[in-house]
């Protein structure tokens, strides 16, 4: 309940103050038109020097210029705010003349100048235009051009600064949230910049408007009085002038301030502090400086006509602020030597109490190529990296651990290593200014190069120079850089050993992030398997490239099984199943068409009957001639397959599905297995072929 009425507070608050502001800037404009009496005007300046001022003191004790980013439409209401009050202003004093009931520019026309009467005219006439040539020569002017600089130096770093914010991303040094937190501030930056660039020119216009209103208004009222009213010269000029001088004054007082709040932002953007704070940080740490003061003050105290009254007790406080901050640099000197002696004092070596855990997955470059993460030139494959990771989430489901990119001395300068939780999984050298030239497959015209093979894939191919890169394009060769060599190779990488990368603590995650959406899942799946468990089923997709992304699904159908078995093995089958049009899709062509290929059913049973359950899993125990006659022709028929542009897919039944894949995973790995129970009902399938060995062979198989 309480909470209740915490937040229909905070609504009431909010659209409260939202209500108030539109209603303010309506007002502002409305003034314009409007004649207001004295009171309201009286009212409205005094409203008006304490918003100015409180813009000044609220810009002092900011300590960035994005705390107050509300600051440039501040800035434009204000300066409407103030014309308003100038407009209303001026409309009383040409009507009422002498009659002008408005204290403030009364106190302002004669209180603030400090006398009346013709000498109180020129007077405030003489500070009017002191007021004006203060801001429009000093204050407004720099204001502006601190603004423009700002403004044109912060769009021109803003790739450097995210690029800087990518590398640091890639690197691990920060998290998603926190690299989208900075580019967040970084876009504000730009804009408030952008914004002030603008706003300041609403000063200096406001500026020239209080000029020319002021001008028209001493003119109009002295055209009035002398001819309308028929007052006297003297009269008349005592009168609009006096008046016209203490609105000048009143309404550019508030300008002023806001100038200088302006000034003051736009010239803040390194301060890591508030103003004041910055000021007593920098002013105390030379105490030479105030010897230095006390000595010239004494020295000119004792000069003829000047005030020693004064200069003494200023010299007198400077050596006093002197003396201290001495003091204070003495300590702290000692306390750095103290520091600086123990640090070379021999030490005893500190006990390992932990070791540091390896990193999920590292990329080592040998110092050739570091040039290819440098943020001088580009850092392009710090941009790839993270390409990498956002695809790899898309495709597999699997949140990539942040991939750490490290030099080693130990590799040579051209040579770059892939590892996972510190072993090595992938290894590539690489030419820099060369291009990897490919032969996807077919008879193709030799190009002069070096000849290596594709890291990735292992396919036949040669280094060329930029001079040979259109041709090899036009012969149809692949041709690609060295960042895309490394990516692509980081790419396979991952695909192939997704299931090593998906550890606790990633599933653990991923259950915390779907439990907000889909809680019963989750906390049934919870209630019937453990952590390890629910692991090792997802592993199990992993490990056959199956995107895990579809997690609802996989996670009921686990459910609904794991309250019978535990067996992950089986549930696996099972999650494979429920998402089976996924599967299929992966696989089929444009068509919806699955081409398949098949097994001979005594060679199935076969293999079905020689199971044997291991830690591992599910395995098939054939005698080893069998086992080299049955690899033997899986690859073979695998190879005509692939020869007619299919993708390698072999079906069979669900309960030799297991055993095939754990039989031929060694070495055919990239064959996909598929059972029966995964097709999906709007799925084509055709046969393409059949895995056959010789009936004799097959009958010597004893049932295991």
């Amino acid at each position: 309940m309480s909470d209740m009425r915490t937040i229909l507070g905070n609504t009431f608050l909010r659209q409260r103050s939202d209500m108030l502001v539109a209603l303010g800037v309506l007002m502002a404009v409305v003034m314009f038109i409007v004649p207001l009496p004295a009171f309201l005007l009286d009212t409205f300046m005094a409203l008006n020097l304490v918003l100015s001022l409180l813009v000044v003191l609220i810009v002092l004790y900011t300590q960035r210029a994005l705390d107050f980013s509300i600051f440039p439409a501040l800035l434009l209401v204000s300066t409407i705010f103030g014309l308003a009050l100038n407009v209303s202003s001026t409309r009383l004093i040409l009507s009422q003349g002498s009659l002008f009931e408005g204290r403030l520019v009364r106190a302002f026309g004669t209180f603030v100048v400090g006398t009346g009467g013709l000498e109180g005219i020129v007077i405030g006439i003489i500070i009017f235009v002191i007021i004006i040539v203060v801001q429009v020569v000093v204050i407004t002017k720099g204001a502006t051009r601190v603004a423009e600089v700002a403004a044109r130096f912060t769009l021109d770093g803003l790739p450097a600064k995210q690029m800087a914010i990518d590398a640091e991303y890639s690197a691990g040094a920060i998290g998603d949230a926190e690299a989208k937190l900075k580019k967040e501030e970084l876009q504000k930056e730009v804009d408030f910049y952008g914004a002030m660039d603008g706003a300041a020119k609403f000063v200096s216009g406001n500026v020239k408007a209080g000029i020319f209103i002021t001008v028209l208004n001493i003119a109009g009222g002295m055209v009035i009085g002398m001819t309308l009213l028929g007052e006297p010269f003297d009269i008349a000029l005592e009168t609009y002038v006096s008046l016209t001088v203490g609105d000048g004054l009143v309404s550019q007082f508030p300008a002023l301030l806001v100038s200088t709040a302006t000034g003051l932002i736009v010239t803040r953007a390194i301060s890591d502090g508030t103003f004041g704070q910055d000021v007593g940080k920098q002013f105390s740490r030379y105490s030479k400086a105030y010897f230095v003061a006390a000595m010239f003050l004494t020295g000119t105290a004792f000069l003829p006509g000047f005030p020693w009254y004064v200069l003494l007790p200023l010299a007198g406080a400077s050596l006093y602020l002197g003396i201290r901050l001495g003091g204070a640099e003495i300590k702290a000197e000692a306390e750095q030597q103290q520091r600086q002696n123990s640090e070379k004092q021999p030490q005893k070596e500190p006990e390992a109490t932990q070791v540091a855990p390896l990193d999920p997955i590292s990329l080592e470059l040998g110092y050739g190529l570091v040039p290819l993460v440098d943020r001088d030139q580009g850092a392009e494959l710090l941009e790839r990296v993270t390409r990498i990771r956002r695809e790899a989430a898309l495709d597999l489901g699997l949140v990539v651990p942040r991939i750490r990119i490290i030099d080693n001395m130990r590799l040579e300068p051209s040579e770059y290593c892939i590892k996972i939780r510190g072993t090595e999984v992938g290894r590539g050298t690489l030419r820099l200014n060369h291009y990897l030239s490919i032969n996807p497959g077919g008879e193709r015209d030799e190009l002069p190069g070096e000849r290596t093979t594709d890291p990735a894939f292992g396919l036949p191919a040669r280094w060329i120079t930029e001079d040979y890169r259109e041709e090899a394009e036009r012969a149809g060769y692949t041709v690609v850089d060295s960042p895309s060599i490394i990516a692509t190779h980081l790419t396979e990488v991952l695909k192939r050993h997704a299931s090593e990368i998906l550890g606790r603590q990633e599933v653990r995650n991923m259950l915390d992030t779907l439990k907000r959406d889909y809680p019963a899942v989750v906390e049934d799946v919870q209630s019937n398997l453990g952590l390890g468990e629910i692991q090792k089923v997802l592993q199990g997709l992993l490990r056959e490239q199956v995107s895990i992304r579809n997690m609802v699904a996989i996670l009921e159908a686990v459910a609904d099984f794991a309250s019978v078995t535990k067996d992950t093995g089986f549930l696996t089958e099972k999650a494979r199943q429920a998402i089976g049009r996924q599967i299929c899709l992966q696989h089929a062509d444009d068509t919806r068409a699955l081409n398949v290929v098949t097994i001979e059913p005594s060679l199935e049973k076969t293999i079905v009957d020689s199971r044997i359950d291991t830690a591992s899993g599910a395995m098939p125990a054939l005698k080893p001639e069998l086992q080299r006659a049955w690899i033997n022709s899986v690859s073979n028929t695998m190879q005509q397959v692939q020869q007619q542009g299919l993708p390698p897919v072999i079906l069979c039944s669900e309960q030799a599905r297991p055993l095939v894949r754990s039989g031929i995973a060694r070495d055919l790995p990239d064959v996909a297995v598929m059972s029966v129970p995964e097709v999906a009902d709007d799925i084509r399938v055709n046969s393409v072929g059949e895995i056959t060995v010789q009936k004799a062979t097959v009958e010597t198989q004893a049932p295991v």
